[in-house]
């Protein structure tokens, strides 16, 4: 029996187009840390990633907080690409606001517009889905800096 790694390599496949959308997911370490959602902290990681939009980091539709994870659709410039660019803002998140993420994360390349519709609802429904609130415009975490531009 073949072993893998346990460390997954998120490369974008040549074949696949500039500007693709991917549904990225990252979650915090399993330690004991504050919740994403605090107000500060919430605020700052927000603010993050409206920086990386406004710094062509990358090109972010929705960025969602839930306490122990995010969502977002995001495009990601061929250089550096997906994983240095997580990688760099996670360590960023990390060293500013003390956050512990998981060394993996999540990520789905989106197909098409409907694809990318349902996506978009998904991750905004995540946090009445679980309870924390009662309808997705309740939810004060999240932002989409591409709409703002």
């Amino acid at each position: 029996m073949q072993e893998f790694g346990r460390r997954l390599h998120h490369n974008t496949p040549g074949w696949v187009k500039d500007g693709a959308s991917f549904h990225i997911r990252v979650r915090v370490a399993d330690t004991p840390q504050s919740s994403l959602i605090h107000p500060l902290l919430a605020r700052e990681l927000l603010e993050a990633a409206q920086r990386y939009h406004a710094r062509d980091r990358w090109w972010c539709e929705l960025f969602l907080l839930m306490p122990d994870h995010w969502h977002a659709i995001l495009v990601f410039p061929a250089s550096p690409g997906m994983s240095r660019t997580l990688r760099d803002w996670k360590r960023g998140t990390a060293r500013f606001q003390n956050v512990d993420w998981q060394e993996n994360y999540f990520d789905h390349r989106i197909r098409n517009d409907a694809e990318f519709a349902e996506t978009w609802h998904y991750i905004r429904r995540n946090p009445v889905a679980r309870g924390l609130c009662a309808s997705e415009d309740d939810w004060t975490w999240w932002c989409a800096p591409a709409s703002e531009t």
